[in-house]
């Protein structure tokens, strides 16, 4: 085995990177052998940055020109990374995931369900290999700050930033508890936060309401505190006399010190993809392609990068030629480029309305918003920066539309007309599917099981055909996105008319509308807030898929699991009574609840859907259905052939297993082969 430690490269300043240092090579997944593309190994190393804070591609960066700059005027970090590459020297596409919290996720979605963790080195964490067999280089780097400390082991990627020194500025911390308790932490999820300027700050204020909408009520401040973390470098805490309760929002806020220039992160991310671009690394030659890769959390970086025009390097060049953002909702969000940013932080229907996330212009083709009298796109830095625009492919499932604004990327503001995506774009919606693939035997915390619709095998197929795109030019599948025009895309009010009576689920009340927030008038342009909490406008306009007879979600892409069902999925699923906010829907969870299994069944239980005897008259006309809706979707390049299979197995599978179960059964164990604790959810 080959392991190289403390190798610095002394290579030619190019870009912003001035230099590499390896501190680890070896093979990954050792004797292994990945198709064509033959041994595969891993590059650890640290990349060292050097921005110029006068440079128009810097410009966006809030408080750049504030940060601590070295004797030429430059402002220095660094970030780790992890490379795996074919051990071959060819010319490959270099994929950049975009970590999420730290965490390595797409060798857990895409490569069949491997294990998540951020250090992968063997054949297990190589899943079924498909990235591996297809040929791409994965590249990961740090580009945040605010994660909490992990368990041994676990080897988050973060970096530090920048430091404003001297710079104050009012921050606020929303919290929830899903059980009474004396002691909470008050960080964003699995994050950390800015701590107060003054250590246990007099003038802190803790307020609780059942509601986001709601009048915030102070808690007295002789009846809390501030309590240390629970280990070194972790998330702030506060005790609360008589306790913390669920039901209800609480809120600190104080005047915190020394922000981070956070956006530094993102053009960390921006010049090291310029860097291995250009320039031969460690044997192998450039690159032919170069795309980025992001979940949810790390998808709104990549809008935030296009939003900034930090897809375009100093030297004026695409450092990325495409870029898939997976389950984004409404895009790229404020909280990753701002002062006193807590990128861990985003807004749900129930939590973090108030946090600078997702804002006007949301499409990628100029739109008009009727409340400012704007007309923009998420597009326009990039443009002006750069005549020519990356591939991109924006992906979103059914529970983004009920939590994450994803009608937003298709419509005006007002949720009036439709708005076509730019050349460049393409948008996918999941319907049934929800943000991630769960693997819950249980319904706890919620009310129903959840969704079992499997949306990382079009994942697959749609990054193959991104690569094609950016390469060759030839274009990926249409988009498939509900919209107004063909009635597939409406209102909360429509939806809960149209979904089917007495099949065990009752639609939410709302799903989350996009507040308009006001920070002040240095928001927009400098990133910093003079007004927290914001102040708020008339929200944006929601919109949901409309469900079809069975509650099934019509439009976008039809999903094996709905045009072959076996029950409905839903994009949402309600909270548990007894964590609080039964209102509320889980922040990534769908639901399914399968058709009864014979007629005689439906009628005992009043189910208005057809039983699966009813659709199928046998296994074998079930199999038929998959078989024919995988060939279809084949056909629409929305699923590999190699993956017809897998589609197969999963499908013909839950069917076996829903026929088997009893009915009078309320648990969830029979829809997965093996249940367990659902995946890593990103967020």
């Amino acid at each position: 085995m080959l392991a190289w430690a403390g190798l610095t490269l002394a290579v030619v300043a190019h870009a912003a990177v001035e230099r590499i240092e390896v501190v680890e090579r070896v093979p990954f997944a050792p004797g292994v052998s990945f198709g064509d593309y033959g041994a595969y190994e891993k590059i650890r190393g640290v990349a060292y940055y050097a921005l110029d804070p006068k440079a128009p591609a810097n410009a966006a960066i809030v408080d750049l020109r504030r940060a601590p700059r070295d004797r030429r005027g430059r402002v220095l970090f660094s970030s780790e990374f992890v490379l795996l590459r074919p051990t071959v020297a060819q010319p490959t596409t270099l994929l950049y995931d975009v970590n999420n919290r730290g965490n390595i996720a797409i060798l857990g979605q895409v490569n069949g369900r491997s294990p998540a963790h951020n250090d992968p080195a063997t054949a297990a964490d190589a899943g079924d290999g498909f990235l591996m067999r297809h040929g791409f280089s994965l590249l990961f780097s740090a580009w945040t700050w605010d994660v909490a400390p992990q368990p041994a082991g676990a080897r988050p990627l973060v970096f530090a930033p920048p430091v404003v020194r001297g710079v104050k500025g009012r921050v606020q911390n929303e919290f929830t508890v899903n059980a009474p308790a004396d002691i909470a932490t008050y960080a964003g999820m699995r994050g950390l936060t800015y701590e107060p300027a003054t250590p246990n700050d007099p003038h802190a204020q803790l307020t609780r309401r059942a509601r986001p909408d709601d009048a915030r009520r102070e808690i007295p401040r002789s009846a809390w505190r501030f309590v240390a973390p629970e280990q070194p470098g972790g998330a702030g805490r506060v005790q609360l006399d008589g306790g913390f309760q669920p039901d209800t929002l609480y809120e600190l806020s104080y005047v915190a010190k020394d922000p981070y220039v956070t956006g530094a992160g993102l053009a960390g991310i921006r010049d090291l993809l310029s860097y291995l671009r250009d320039h031969p690394f460690e044997g192998a030659p450039a690159p032919r392609n170069v795309l980025m890769f992001g979940i949810s959390q790390s998808g709104r970086v990549i809008g935030r990068m296009l939003h900034d025009g930090l897809n375009v390097d100093e030297g004026g060049r695409l450092a990325f030629n495409g870029a898939y953002l997976q389950v984004p909702g409404a895009g790229g969000s404020a909280g990753f480029n701002s002062r006193f940013a807590q990128p861990t932080r985003h807004p749900s229907m129930l939590e973090e309305h108030d946090y600078p996330a997702d804002a006007f212009p949301f499409t990628s083709a100029p739109s008009r918003d009727p409340a400012s009298g704007r007309t923009a796109s998420t597009l326009d830095k990039a443009r002006d920066r750069q005549g020519q625009l990356p591939k991109l492919i924006y992906a979103n499932t059914s529970t983004e539309f009920w939590n994450r604004g994803a009608s937003l990327i298709a419509t005006t503001p007002d949720g009036a007309r439709d708005v076509a995506p730019a050349d460049n774009v393409r948008l996918y919606g999941f319907m049934g599917a929800q943000h991630y693939v769960g693997r819950s035997g249980k319904r706890a915390p919620f009310t129903a099981c959840v969704s079992t619709s499997d949306h990382y095998l079009p994942m697959r197929a749609l990054i193959v055909a991104l690569d094609e795109w950016s390469v060759s030019g030839k274009p990926p599948p249409p988009s498939a996105y509900p919209g107004l025009a063909d009635g597939t895309l409406t209102t909360v009010a429509d939806y809960r008319a149209i979904f089917p009576n007495a099949v065990g689920l009752t639609p939410p009340a709302q799903n989350l509308r996009e507040p308009r927030l006001d920070f002040g008038r240095r928001f927009a342009a400098q990133g910093i807030a003079d007004i927290v909490p914001p102040r708020h406008g008339d929200d944006y306009e929601t919109l949901v898929p409309t469900p079809d007879a069975d509650g099934n979600d019509r439009g976008g892409v039809r999903l094996v699991e709905l045009q072959a069902p076996l029950g409905t999925h839903t994009g949402w699923n309600l909270r548990a009574p007894d964590t609080g906010f039964a209102w509320a829907t889980s922040r990534f969870d769908g639901s399914f609840v399968p058709f009864a299994r014979t007629e005689a069944e439906r009628a005992a239980a009043g189910d208005p859907r057809p039983s699966l005897a009813a659709r199928y008259a046998t296994r074998d006309a079930y199999v038929e259905a998959v078989r024919a809706a995988a060939a279809r979707q084949v056909a629409a390049g929305l699923l590999l052939p190699e993956d017809v299979e897998r589609t197969m197995r999963e499908n013909v599978g839950l069917y076996d297993r829903i026929m088997a179960r009893d009915p009078a059964d309320p648990g969830c164990g029979y829809l997965f082969p093996s249940s367990g604790p659902s995946v890593p959810v990103p967020g």
